[in-house]
């Protein structure tokens, strides 16, 4: 696990071309990387380099539900929706697992959510949720199963590849990410 690194191993940042442009409002799920979402059963193709999509959520309601629902949306049109297996099913729902418990940890802790960040390649799914805290994200130690509340940053550390924070100096706020391994 990492709380500085601002990326995993071997991730250079934006690719090229990726500007920033792929914003989407909370209302609109128009995807920015010109695939349509699935509404039926049929799988979609496998990304071809980098996928991005981005769901503004500063000043929604019902923050958990709408960034959950733009995952899956993204799931469907990166091919990892439908499973055809139980590990490919396991491995969207992760997804869905931690982009909800980093989407209430900021609700918690950091006055809401402002943007969720999904991307994607063959290898690896990263999550990024930016917010205006000023809170350090941190599984609590040591970690007690049967309490309740406490669990999300140790439930993401748990599923992730790696995780960590960004922050960008003379600016308020973070962003938490999360990187998943793709399903095979």
């Amino acid at each position: 696990m990492s709380t500085t690194r601002p990326c995993s191993p071997g991730d250079r940042g934006p690719e090229a071309g990726d500007d920033g442009a792929s914003a989407v409002s909370a209302r609109s799920v128009t995807p920015v990387d010109g695939v349509t979402p699935v509404d039926d059963a049929s799988p979609a193709p496998a990304p071809v380099g980098r996928q991005v999509r981005t769901l503004n959520l500063e000043g929604e309601s019902g923050v958990v539900p709408l960034a959950r629902d733009f995952a899956r949306q993204a799931l469907y049109a990166w091919g990892w929706l439908p499973a055809a297996s139980a590990d490919r099913r396991a491995a969207a729902e992760d997804v869905l697992l931690v982009v909800s418990e980093l989407v209430t940890n900021a609700c918690l802790h950091a006055e809401g959510p402002d943007e969720l960040r999904i991307s994607c390649d063959n290898k690896v799914l990263r999550i990024e949720v930016s917010d205006r805290g000023s809170g350090q994200p941190a599984p609590r130690t040591p970690h007690r199963a049967g309490r309740p509340g406490g669990h999300g940053m140790f439930i993401v550390q748990r599923l992730c590849l790696d995780w960590g924070v960004v922050r960008t100096p003379g600016v308020a706020g973070k962003t938490v990410w999360a990187e998943l391994g793709a399903p095979a």
